[in-house]
């Protein structure tokens, strides 16, 4: 059975399901799970963890993530993007680099933000989506989010091609809504790429038509190690005794502190991935996750 992470480069028109699903089948996974959904309107890195891996899911989603995306001024649409009916409209004031810039530096840091009723968030077991297409809205709870860098990469008449990097959490379509009414008018995304998610700003995507043509040839492209999604994690070696007693659920104790509450990847005397672990304050090392590899 396959384990291990797939970047796939989300094909547009298909929902992150969709895709993980499709990648599932092909690679034969019991078990598969992707990190941080993205919009059938978006393209881009989704991180696919497949059977063990998706024991590491938890780890990866919580850090930066980075898009590239155009809004269209002129026009608010029901669900934040060019897939939803337009529900207000108003004129576009005349903009240029500068103006924009300086409006776009007002987004940075850490604010708070209120996710729309198109999000996969859920309300009772029930999608906000499915609320908001039978016309039901519902209060929701602001969320702190931290924009990292809004950057301005082109101005046109009515449209402004920008790049993101930002916490989890962050709802683009939100933040392009937020920024047109600072410059005075309505807008929506039409464009939205998601560039990379932390630890793999600089890692090579892979294509769901590659997945999909390796399977019929037999010929599968290569998953990531699941210790690539552990990245920058302090790590320690234990001896045979202690893997044997951690893989039942006992404690170590002994071993040189580490930072209470951190995650650790433990492995073996040859190196062989074996759990993700924390110390506590006295030092003794527990397991949170074990791998069956």
């Amino acid at each position: 059975m396959p384990s291990g992470l797939l970047l796939l480069d989300k094909p547009r028109g298909l929902s992150s399901n969709a895709a993980l699903q499709r990648v599932r089948h092909a690679y034969g996974a019991a078990k598969a799970g992707h990190v941080g959904s993205l919009d059938p309107l978006a393209t881009g890195m989704l991180p696919i963890c497949l059977d063990e891996a998706t024991k590491v899911a938890g780890e990866i989603v919580g850090g930066r993530k980075a898009y590239a995306f155009t809004v269209q001024l002129g026009a608010r649409t029901a669900t934040g993007d060019v897939e939803g009916p337009v529900v207000e409209s108003a004129p576009v004031p005349a903009l240029d680099r500068a103006l924009v810039t300086v409006t776009a530096g007002a987004f940075l840091g850490v604010q708070a933000q209120t996710p729309p009723m198109y999000s996969a968030l859920k309300r009772h077991g029930e999608p906000l989506y499915a609320l908001a297409r039978r016309g039901v809205e519902v209060e929701r709870a602001p969320r702190n989010i931290e924009v990292h860098r809004l950057d301005v990469e082109r101005v046109g008449d009515a449209a402004i091609d920008l790049e993101l990097e930002c916490s989890k959490g962050t709802y683009v379509r939100v933040l392009a809504e937020d920024l047109a009414r600072s410059l005075g008018t309505v807008g929506h995304v039409i464009r939205l790429h998601r560039r990379w998610v932390e630890p793999f700003r600089d890692a090579t995507m892979v294509t769901l038509e590659a997945v999909l043509s390796g399977a019929e040839r037999g010929d599968l492209p290569a998953l990531l190690p699941i210790e690539s999604g552990l990245q920058g994690r302090a790590a320690v070696r234990l001896g045979e005794n202690d893997v044997t007693r951690l893989r039942q659920g006992q404690a170590i104790a002994g071993l040189a502190e580490g930072d209470p509450g951190a995650p650790v990847v433990v492995r073996d005397g040859c190196g062989q991935l074996v759990a993700l672990a924390e110390f506590d304050a006295a030092g003794t090392l527990r397991a949170r996750r074990i791998f069956n590899l």
